[in-house]
């Protein structure tokens, strides 16, 4: 059942459902969706007495998911003359038709080959294995940069992972020996990278932030504050 309430001058939409529970549930979801379960025999009353007493948390809530709303990027459509960010940098895209399916970066333009212009999941997939392949080999090479220096506490080289996180740029499983990857690295500049790296490989031997871990940090890498700001920023952007 839709329901309406206002709440301190603001008309907010939600979603009533009747259930066999012992309190009145309120849920808010990342779409800004609200949901509120309750007993059938809780009066609506109640229930939006109840929605008033938690009207500030509601509506910080709903502000927050607009905020994020207005920030997220549109989703891409794989056309002529869209930007996409690669390693720092704000490529063009260029789409062409030809006989193999490939993507190439010349350092100002992407350009993607395909057989069907028209076909959006085929475009979608040539660009994420291409970016994908691209963050491999980016942050392969940035290990291999940094190894020396921890292969002299007799570290060995790790095995490399890599996923599409959602909060972590990565992650160390000193035990395995494992330097697990973020494919969304792929957008920031090379400083930010190679700061993730020596952070992660920095755990090899302090698994903690400890004031410790950050001392080793400085000696691997003295500039990495400016680095960890200038990923915080890009990610904000």
């Amino acid at each position: 059942m839709v329901k309406k309430i206002t709440l301190n001058g603001r008309t907010v939409t939600y979603e009533l459902q009747r259930k066999n529970v012992k309190n009145i549930n309120l849920r808010i979801k990342a779409d800004g969706s609200v949901t509120v379960s309750a007993n059938r025999r809780v009066p609506v009353r109640v229930i939006e007495d109840f929605m008033r007493i938690k009207a500030d948390f509601i509506l910080k809530a709903l502000a927050r998911c607009e905020e994020i709303a207005q920030n997220t990027p549109a989703p891409k459509a794989y056309t002529e003359g869209e930007v996409f960010r690669i390693l720092g940098e704000d490529r063009i895209l260029h789409v062409t038709v030809g006989k193999k399916n490939t993507v190439t970066d010349d350092g100002e333009r992407i350009t993607m080959t395909v057989k069907d212009v028209g076909n959006f999941d085929q475009k979608s997939a040539l660009m994420e294995k291409w970016k994908m392949a691209l963050c491999q080999a980016t942050v392969k090479a940035l290990c291999e940069k940094v190894y020396p220096a921890f292969q002299a506490y007799g570290i060995p080289f790790p095995t490399l992972r890599f996923r599409h996180m959602t909060s972590r740029w990565g992650s160390c499983q000193v035990q395995k020996g494992v330097l697990t990857f973020n494919y969304a690295l792929v957008e920031q500049p090379l400083p930010c990278i190679e700061y993730v790296v020596v952070h992660e490989f920095t755990h090899f031997l302090q698994p903690d932030h400890s004031p410790k871990f950050y001392q080793q940090l400085s000696l691997f890498l003295p500039d990495w504050r400016e680095h960890k700001q200038m990923l915080e920023t890009n990610q904000r952007d």
